[in-house]
């Protein structure tokens, strides 16, 4: 009975020693990270928040979610910012790259965003015009009210025409420039309309174009 007692003992003291050196010699290693994927990649609303989460992989090829240690940053800030607990706040209109590292490792995503509240788009015309000769261009304008607030969303919405086809007469339908072409002899009146394309909301202005 002593002797295995004893025998057991010494049993339990080599394990011991092993996990001992083993430990000194570094046996026991960490993986290491070699890849990392964030996202979601999303579009939301201005106003509106989006937790982005980071995953990353290791040399094992073992996959875990990175709670901590993830350095967070918006390549567009006016359009969309990040805290270090990756929590995305939208701001304006427009895309923002969301960048996440640990280490030596990044990765991205795209957040898109949109006006969110839109009551009404007004139209107007940049030099406050409400008819060119044919030759001529014009710039149009879409202010939305949202929120309380009256923002420029001219490169937002769709543009077009009403009715759709106006001889000589093209609209740009991401910009809102309006390009004529010379040659009738008579005047022509039409709509040019913008189109928010999230919410369906349309504002529109008479425009004539005149020899």
């Amino acid at each position: 009975m002593v002797r295995r007692r004893f025998g057991g003992a010494i049993k339990t003291v080599t394990v011991l020693t092993i996990l001992a050196f083993a430990i000194a010699c570094d046996f026991f290693v960490d993986p290491v990270l070699t890849g990392m994927s964030v996202g979601p990649a999303a579009t939301i609303q201005s106003g509106t928040t989006l937790q982005m989460n980071a995953v990353g992989t290791f040399n094992d090829g073992s996959q875990q979610a990175l709670k901590s240690g993830v350095f967070w940053t918006s390549g567009s800030p006016t359009v969309a910012v990040i805290d270090s607990a990756g929590l995305v706040k939208a701001i304006a209109p427009g895309q923002a790259i969301i960048s996440g590292s640990r280490e030596t490792v990044t990765a991205s995503a795209t957040v898109t965003v949109t006006l969110g509240g839109i009551t009404s788009i007004q139209v107007s015309t940049m030099d406050g015009l409400s008819s060119i000769r044919y030759g001529s261009t014009e710039q149009f304008v879409a202010t939305a009210n949202a929120g309380g607030q009256q923002i420029d969303v001219t490169n937002s919405v769709t543009w077009s025409t009403n009715p759709r086809s106006v001889p000589n007469v093209s609209i740009a339908p991401n910009s809102g420039l309006l390009t004529t072409t010379s040659g009738p002899t008579t005047s022509d009146q039409f709509l040019v309309v913008a189109l928010d394309p999230t919410t369906g909301i349309l504002g529109q202005m008479n425009f004539t174009v005149h020899p």
